[in-house]
C-alpha cells in the first residue's frame, strides 16, 4: 500500500512576516511568571538516531507541562491572559504586563464571566486549569466518544462537562452555541472559522515558548540547528506556530532557505484532515473514527493555520494506531511518558525516513546522517 504522504519541495524557502515573531518573548516572559514553569525537557535518544538513520535526534517532552499533561496549556494560558487584559477593570485600569493577581483582579470584574471550550481532552483541561487559577468557571464540552477519565480530569480542576452527541467538530459547534447565548461567556477554542480567529490566534502564540526552549536547549547541547522537526497535527494550531517559528522572514541573510529545518506533519489515518486538504489544494473536511490517537482525531483544518500550513510545510503524513502505539512503546523504552498523540511525531518519522521508497523522501526533507531531528511530544502516557 503506497505511503498516505504529501510533499511540498518549495515550502522552505515561503516565509511569514516577521510581525509573527514580535510577541514571543512577552508570550514567553508570561509563562515564567505562572506557578511552576519551567522549560520542559528536550531528551536526546541516540538508539532513535540510529533506527532513523540521522546525527542525533531529540524529543521535546511536553509530558509535565505546567503541572498539566501535555502542552496545551501554553496556548489556553496566553489566550485566557489577552481575553482578560484587552478588556479595562472596573475602575478603568488595564494592566500592561498582568500576572495571575492581575488577571483575577480582571476576571473578578467582569460578573457572570464563564470560559468555554470544547476539547478531545488536554486543551479543556488546560482552558480549566486556567479558569481555577483567575477564580472564574469553565464549561468544557467533550465528543461523545471521550473516556470518563478524560472527563473526571477535566471536572478535577472545577469545570463543569457536557458530553456531545457526536464528534470533536460537533463538540466544537456545540460550545460555540452555548457561548453565543451568553453575552458574558468567552469562548477559548483552539480552531479557527470564519469570523472566529482572533483567539484562535492567541492560542497558536502561546505555543511560541515550546520553540523558544528548543532553539535555547539544543544551543545549549551543543547541537546544531534541526534539519527536520516532526509536529502532530489535530486542528494543526501547534503546526502552525511551527510554521510560524521557523519560517519568520528575519532569518539571518547568512542562511539560505534550504538550512532552514524542513517542517513534517503526522496525524492518525483515520482523521487525516491536513493531508486530504493538502492534497485538495483547499481546506476539506473528513469524517473520523475511533483512534487512540484522541488529541488528533479532528476533521477540519482550522482556517488560520491553512495558509501557513499549506504554503509552509514540507510535508504531511498520516500514521495507523498500531503505528502510533508502536512508537509509545519506543519511547517508553527511551524513558520518555508518551501518549499515542504525541508519540505520533516518532511513528511519522519512522514511516518517512525508513521502509521503500524513503531515499526520496529523506532526500526532500533533507535528513542526512548527521542530521539533527526534533519530534514534538505532545502529551504523556496515560499512566499520568
Amino acid at each position: 500500500m503506497p505511503l498516505p504522504w504529501f510533499a511540498s519541495p518549495g515550502a522552505r524557502s515561503w516565509t511569514c512576516p516577521a510581525a509573527e515573531q514580535v510577541r514571543a518573548g512577552e508570550v514567553l516572559a508570561f509563562h515564567r511568571c505562572l506557578p511552576g514553569y519551567a522549560p520542559t525537557p528536550l531528551t536526546e535518544v541516540p538508539a532513535l538516531a540510529a533506527e532513523l538513520g540521522v546525527g542525533r535526534v531529540f524529543v521535546k517532552d511536553e509530558s509535565a507541562r505546567l503541572g498539566l499533561p501535555a502542552f496545551k496549556v501554553l496556548g489556553a494560558s496566553w489566550a485566557v491572559r489577552q481575553l482578560l487584559a484587552r478588556e479595562p477593570g472596573a475602575d478603568g485600569s488595564r494592566p500592561a504586563s498582568p500576572g495571575l493577581a492581575g488577571l483575577r483582579s480582571l476576571a473578578a470584574d467582569r460578573p457572570g464571566l464563564v470560559f468555554v471550550t470544547a476539547t478531545d481532552g488536554n486543551h479543556g483541561r488546560a482552558v480549566a486549569r486556567m479558569a481555577r487559577l483567575v477564580a472564574a468557571p469553565a464549561h468544557v464540552f467533550v465528543p461523545a466518544i471521550t473516556q470518563p477519565s478524560v472527563v473526571a480530569a477535566i471536572e478535577g480542576e472545577g469545570a463543569r462537562v457536557t458530553q456531545a452527541a457526536g464528534s470533536y467538530d460537533e463538540a466544537v459547534a456545540a460550545a460555540a452555541r452555548w457561548a453565543e447565548g451568553r453575552p458574558a461567556a468567552e469562548l477559548v477554542q483552539d480552531t479557527a472559522w470564519p469570523g472566529y480567529e482572533q483567539i484562535p490566534g492567541w492560542i497558536a502564540e502561546g505555543y511560541s515558548t515550546l520553540f523558544a526552549e528548543t532553539d535555547a536547549q539544543l544551543a545549549a547541547a551543543g547541537a546544531a540547528p534541526p534539519a527536520l522537526v516532526v509536529v502532530p497535527v489535530g486542528v494543526g494550531s501547534l503546526a502552525q506556530a511551527a510554521v510560524a517559528h521557523y519560517r519568520a522572514s528575519d532569518v539571518p541573510p547568512s542562511e539560505e532557505p534550504g538550512a532552514r529545518p524542513a517542517l513534517l506533519a503526522v496525524e492518525p489515518d483515520s482523521a487525516a484532515c491536513l493531508l486530504a486538504s493538502l492534497q485538495a489544494g483547499t481546506p476539506v473536511s473528513v469524517p473520523t473514527a475511533g483512534t487512540i490517537m484522541a488529541g488528533l482525531n479532528c476533521g477540519t483544518v482550522s482556517t488560520i493555520a491553512w495558509p501557513y500550513l499549506h504554503a509552509g510545510l514540507d510535508a504531511a503524513v498520516a500514521v495507523s494506531d498500531a503505528e502510533a502505539a508502536r512508537a509509545v512503546a519506543g519511547l517508553t523504552t527511551a524513558g520518555l511518558s508518551a501518549g499515542p498523540s504525541g508519540a505520533a511525531s516518532l511513528a511519522g518519522a519512522r514511516a518517512v525516513l525508513t521502509g521503500p521508497g524513503s531515499a526520496d523522501r529523506r532526500a526532500l526533507l533533507a535528513a542526512a546522517p548527521a542530521s539533527v531531528v526534533v519530534l514534538l511530544s505532545t502529551e504523556a502516557g496515560t499512566g499520568r
